[in-house]
């Protein structure tokens, strides 16, 4: 019975970390990472407010700071001078840059946007996508695959057989 019971105990005490990390939180604070209420291990759906760089698993909501970065889904309102997406995102991404590496559901705009395959518009300076369904704006517009519009100075298309690259407009449907 003592056996069980510390066995128990035991269990319980190197299990709970693991528990809590997968939880999710309704609000962040950090002022960089790891000096940040929960650790970056720990989702958050609400607020995550970073002062110089926070990190978290994934994030819903919205999300200020200086530098954002997630490393798994975003979804809402990311708001700042630099914002990462290490996986997918949806909503809406704004700040001098924007990284999302998996695909992007909705609207960048900054004056560095990049992102997977990208469904939405992209309003900068320099747009950057793997696939492009929907509107890029900006001064360089750059995609392998384009089904939509760009429009700029420079525009590219890859994959696009015929005029891949043209000033102004460029366009594939």
């Amino acid at each position: 019975m003592r056996l069980a019971l510390v066995t128990f105990l035991a269990a319980a005490v190197f299990a709970a970390p693991a528990a809590v990390a997968a939880e999710e939180k309704p609000i962040q604070v950090s002022l960089f990472d790891p000096v940040q209420i929960f650790p970056n291990d720990t989702s958050i759906r609400g607020l995550r407010l970073n002062f110089i760089y926070g990190v978290n698993q994934d994030v819903r909501g919205l999300d200020l700071g200086l530098v954002n970065r997630t490393n798994g889904l975003g979804k809402g309102l990311q708001y700042g001078l630099v914002n990462m997406v290490e996986s997918d995102f949806t909503g809406w991404q704004d700040g001098a840059v924007n990284l999302t590496k998996g695909y992007f559901l909705g609207f960048q705009s900054g004056l560095v946007n990049s992102s997977g395959t990208m469904e939405g518009l992209q309003w900068g300076g320099v747009n950057v996508a793997e696939s492009v369904h929907g509107l890029q704006l900006g001064f360089v517009n750059v995609t392998n695959q384009l089904d939509g519009l760009q429009i700029g100075i420079l525009n590219i298309a890859k994959a696009k057989d015929k005029l891949p690259i043209l000033p102004i407009v460029n366009w594939n449907f």
